[in-house]
């Protein structure tokens, strides 16, 4: 009896080790994906053409956890951080195949043209209002929505500033409409204004 009862209390904090074991950060991390060293130098080369190698080793990183192989390609994304500048926290995102060749018919996403255009990102959150302030944007009936977008049709990154003049929650959903104003985050220039309906 006494046998069973230390083998009990054995099992019982063999069991509540690998239990507690498996509470720590790593077991809840996702898994990295491994990409091929060759695939991942010619997806880098892929981002500094765009960039220049300077941009791209200062705020351009690989996210291997984000990054997925889904045959037969590898859907890459990296992270484009500029810490001195809190509002660059972009995602870059592309695929390429098993040899690192670029898929043009997919999206291309979040890689600034740094060699053709300026990347300096100086235009903050608080002088992009008042540009759009300055040029006619109205207040509207709710707070302005601001962020910094990825836009595909200008094929860059824009300050993208909504004022809403109308809104309505109902059985239909969201009705709404107002403006919109894209500006450059470099230089500051209103790329659109446009109107906005959601019917």
């Amino acid at each position: 009896m006494r046998k069973l009862h230390v083998l009990a209390i054995a099992c019982l904090i063999i069991l509540s080790f690998l239990l507690s074991a498996c509470r720590c950060p790593s077991c809840y991390r996702q898994e990295e994906t491994v990409v091929p060293r060759e695939v991942l130098i010619k997806t880098n080369n892929f981002i500094k053409q765009r960039t220049g190698n300077e941009f791209f080793e200062k705020y351009i990183t690989p996210d291997f956890v984000k990054t997925k192989y889904v045959a037969p390609y590898f859907n890459m994304v990296y992270r484009f951080v500029m810490p001195d500048k809190s509002y660059v926290n972009e995602l870059i995102e592309f695929s390429v195949d098993t040899l690192g060749n670029i898929v043009r018919d997919r999206d291309i996403v979040g890689i600034p043209n740094c060699i053709d255009a300026d990347c300096s990102f100086n235009i903050t959150e608080e002088q992009v209002i008042k540009i759009a302030k300055d040029n006619g944007l109205q207040k509207g009936i709710k707070d302005w929505k601001t962020g910094l977008i990825w836009d595909a049709k200008l094929n860059q990154y824009v300050w993208h500033i909504l004022s809403t003049d109308w809104a309505s929650e109902g059985p239909q959903g969201f009705r709404g409409s107002g403006k919109e104003a894209i500006i450059d985050p470099n230089t500051g220039l209103i790329l659109a204004m446009n109107d906005w309906h959601v019917n």
